[in-house]
């Protein structure tokens, strides 16, 4: 039976940071499935703080535990090892007092009969802790899992990948698309414009209150997440299909654009969000729930294929995601991809263009799918002119596409890892 300490300096962000930590290493599900039910008693302060420090930790992970080898001569259970790692990121990367931290971990082990009896080492290991955590600047930037980094550098190299893992552990500041004007939002945000026309802002910034959002006049989307629309970039009255449109980021430029979008997703409860979110920023489309494979509407001018993946181009963001996934669904999801290549092109006008993306960094999910898919359809055209839009550097684009990574930009704080390329019937 759990008994609950008296919430004081901050134990119940710390008690649900820990619950988050659980689900995600020993529960293997992503934050975004248990966010909600494990902080819904939480007051937004502290629901914020815990998914901040959950986040970070699982960003800092690798790092957490090269500090806490030597001080442990086996593993604890896993959740008194994740108390831990909460306890070093506290101490070494968010500059917290250590009397502080090391009391509310050695109170939160005594909330459970199971971990009550490791209070000693949690006390007795932070306190060392707090004692070398110079020694933590000096580490290596967190390695990616062997399952996700062996695929990686045989497809990049090796430097290629310490310089992604580097902006992995930096994190991500927050991109907005503006409907207008985005030099005059970025002063008003104290944000800066890209040279791709998103604005960008400090990540720690609550995005509800900024100036703008409940009058929609921008929506959260990652820069490199926003240049498949501008790519697409659709004449007024065009109809497009958005293949696998939640949360409906693409959708809305492709409204704003002035195109008539189709917003097709499998995902009902996801469709509810591309809703209000283009009722926010007063823009309309067609939302369609069904299965993309299956679908017969159109034909339509133009469709844009954001294909599931495995979103390994978003771990800046989503640190939860390698230490979920091994990689054993994969072959899978790029299956699926060739599927929903050939069922775009066959919703295609004579003429239309299919605008292909993933957020991932696999080439299997990219390259490779345009290579096959050229070979499935010899008339097939890489439209490569069509991806050169401001702000995109040449060096970025390939023979089959344009491939983003989140080292790219590194002085701006990077971007997420996105493949998008342009095909035509010949």
């Amino acid at each position: 039976m759990k008994t609950r300490t008296p919430d004081v300096a901050g134990l119940a962000a710390r008690r649900a940071a820990l619950a988050l930590l659980d689900a995600v290493l020993v529960e293997k599900r992503l934050l975004s499935e248990v966010l909600l039910k494990r902080t819904a008693d939480l007051p937004p302060d502290d629901r914020a703080r815990a998914q901040r420090m959950a986040t970070e930790c699982l960003r800092v992970v690798d790092r957490c535990d090269r500090m806490l080898g030597p001080h442990l001569s086996k593993r604890p259970a896993p959740h008194v090892m994740n108390a831990l790692r909460l306890g070093v990121y506290e101490v070494c990367a968010a500059g917290e007092a250590a009397h502080g931290v090391v009391n509310a971990y050695v109170a939160l082990m005594q909330e459970r009969p199971k971990s009550s009896h490791f209070k000693g080492l949690v006390n007795a290991v932070l306190r060392k802790i707090d004692a070398e955590k110079a020694k933590w600047e000096t580490l290596p930037a967190p390695m990616m899992p062997k399952w996700l980094r062996k695929p990686l550098v045989a497809d990049y190299g090796k430097p290629a990948i310490a310089a992604m893992e580097t902006a992995h552990a930096s994190g991500a500041p927050i991109d907005l698309t503006v409907k207008n004007d985005p030099e005059g939002w970025a002063e008003k945000l104290g944000g800066v414009v890209l040279p791709t026309g998103s604005v960008r802002v400090d990540g720690a910034v609550q995005v509800t209150k900024l100036a703008g959002f409940e009058d929609g006049e921008w929506w959260v989307q990652d820069a490199a997440a926003a240049l498949p629309a501008r790519i697409l970039a659709p004449e007024a009255g065009m109809r497009v299909l958005d293949m696998c449109s939640a949360p409906g980021g693409k959708t809305m430029q492709l409204a704003q654009m002035g195109a008539e979008v189709t917003a097709l997703d499998i995902s009902e409860s996801r469709l509810k969000r591309v809703a209000e979110n283009l009722a926010r920023c007063g823009l309309s489309a067609e939302i369609v729930a069904g299965d993309a494979l299956e679908y017969e509407g159109g034909p339509f001018d133009a469709i844009l294929l954001d294909a599931p993946c495995t979103a390994t181009g978003t771990i800046r963001r989503h640190p939860d995601l390698p230490q979920v996934k091994d990689g054993s669904d994969f072959p899978g999801l790029f299956e699926l991809q060739e599927y929903m290549i050939d069922r775009a092109l066959g919703l295609l006008k004579p003429g239309g263009k299919l605008v292909y993306c993933t957020c991932s960094l696999l080439i299997d999910e990219g390259e490779e799918q345009i290579r096959d898919a050229k070979e499935r359809h010899p008339d097939l055209v890489v439209d490569l002119d069509a991806l050169k839009i401001a702000g995109v550097d040449p060096e970025w684009i390939g023979d089959e596409g344009l491939r983003t990574r989140p080292d790219y930009w590194a002085d701006r704080g990077g971007m997420d890892g996105f493949f998008i390329t342009v095909l035509r019937k010949g």
